[in-house]
């Protein structure tokens, strides 16, 4: 007779654990950096953030080796020349549940000042993400020079 109940507990267990099609997406995946060419400028962070199902707000995001970060956003210059962009800061971003929202080259990113002069490309870089929801999330961001390719696809980024 003990079978059917250690039989029915592992079922639940199962049933609980998570897995498969229905887990969670990472709230932020795919960040890397990309390190300035020159020493002193700034570099540049790129991630994807996914809203979950309830959506949720990026209010900052901070790092141990790196003395301020910044959120911008790159946007095409009005009256400017064709073509030419700048950045702007914004002070958070919205993340629309069941969506992702790409930090990317010529788009949304991170600008990072006064990284540390050990890191170095292929260095591990911890981010540190702060939500609106009161999530902490904590990533390691991969590193990269400036000439180097982006180590995810254009798909992810």
């Amino acid at each position: 007779m003990r079978f059917p109940a250690i039989f029915s507990a592992l079922l639940v267990l199962a049933a609980c654990s998570p897995g498969g099609d229905d887990a969670p997406a990472d709230p932020v995946e795919n960040a890397w950096v990309r390190l300035p060419a020159v020493d002193g400028r700034p570099a540049a962070a790129y991630f994807d953030l996914n809203g979950g199902e309830a959506g949720d707000t990026l209010l900052a995001i901070d790092s141990p080796r790196v003395e301020t970060i910044e959120l911008h956003e790159t946007m095409e210059m009005e009256g400017g020349m064709d073509g030419a962009m700048r950045m702007q800061p914004v002070m958070s971003v919205e993340i629309p549940a069941d969506e992702t929202v790409s930090f990317a080259p010529g788009g949304l990113h991170a600008m990072l000042f006064d990284i540390d002069d050990d890191v170095t490309p292929g260095t591990p870089l911890t981010l540190n993400f702060r939500f609106d929801s009161g999530r902490d999330i904590q990533v390691e961001a991969v590193t990269i020079g400036a000439g180097d390719e982006p180590p995810f696809s254009d798909e992810n980024n």
